[in-house]
């Protein structure tokens, strides 16, 4: 990731630090402004680089714990930028409308996946192929319509454990279930927003699309790291997995070898022989020596 002062000469050239007209400022955003001109907010951008470097920190942990996070942004200026992020580190994301009960209802939702996921797979494979040109038109818009709104999330098989919102007050629904289920949330916040809302703000121009992608970008460089860390983990178990096992087949070889030496070792030798290896002699008792004596 960037030092702090090339990140901050980015974030100017980007134009983040501009905030809304005076007259529609939110009180709360006080402490993330930096001074007025012409009748505009200047977004402080220490505080930026400050509050964008704890929310990657924090979004690096949970994508390196391997839980999802959804991208939501259905701003005309932010839909683009948020699929091709929510894309390359394959996480889900909202980008058209967001449905009411996405995250709260979110079983009913799941069928609406599942039913769209199993029209693409019966239109595919043929079985279709009996019904009118009608009915298999209708069932093709219908899966499109879906698509659209459900294809992001088609993969979400349960509620994601964060999510990272362009503009919380354009996507205030989605920003109230998330509260609602105790879901973390991070979003991009102007100057008209009440940056309380969210769990981890990031104080910067919600309207302009260089805005939008640079802070994207490195949230989502930061989401990338922690799935690189996360398969390095992984692969570096499996090799001391694959270790262990070599090592217990190889002490299981030299007990088996030992056990079988031992084994041989303790057999009696051919011939009858004695440990010393001489002939063992049968040795007279004495009531024969004295009956050979007698006549």
């Amino acid at each position: 990731m960037e030092n702090n002062p090339s990140l901050q000469q980015q974030l100017l050239e980007a134009g983040v630090h501009f905030g809304h007209l005076r007259k529609k400022w939110n009180p709360k955003m006080l402490p993330y402004i930096f001074a007025e001109k012409k009748g505009i907010h200047i977004i402080d951008l220490n505080k930026t680089v400050e509050s964008l470097q704890e929310a990657a920190a924090v979004m690096k942990q949970i994508a390196r714990g391997g839980k999802k996070i959804l991208f939501v942004g259905t701003k005309k200026q932010a839909k683009d930028i948020v699929n091709e992020c929510a894309r390359r580190v394959s996480m889900p994301f909202v980008t058209e409308r967001w449905l009411g009960g996405m995250l709260t209802n979110f079983n009913t939702v799941r069928k609406s996946v599942k039913k769209m996921q199993s029209i693409e797979k019966m239109l595919g494979d043929g079985t279709f192929d009996s019904i009118t040109k009608k009915e298999r038109l209708t069932l093709s818009r219908d899966k499109e319509k879906m698509e659209k709104v459900l294809g992001g999330i088609a993969q979400l098989g349960r509620v994601p454990a964060a999510l990272f919102i362009v503009d919380i007050g354009h996507e205030h629904i989605a920003l109230a279930e998330a509260k609602r289920l105790g879901i973390t949330t991070f979003g991009v916040v102007d100057t008209n927003c009440d940056p309380n809302k969210v769990d981890y703000p990031v104080p910067a121009n919600d309207d302009a699309t260089k805005s939008i992608a640079i802070i994207s970008n490195y949230l989502t460089a930061a989401i990338a790291e922690g799935l690189a860390e996360r398969q390095a983990a992984k692969e570096e178990e499996a090799e001391e997995s694959v270790s262990s096992d070599e090592n217990e087949k190889k002490a299981a070889k030299l007990l088996a070898e030992a056990e079988a030496e031992g084994g041989r070792s303790g057999r009696p030798r051919p011939g009858g022989t004695s440990a010393g290896g001489g002939p063992r002699r049968r040795t007279p008792s004495a009531g024969g020596a004295r009956g050979g004596g007698r006549r």
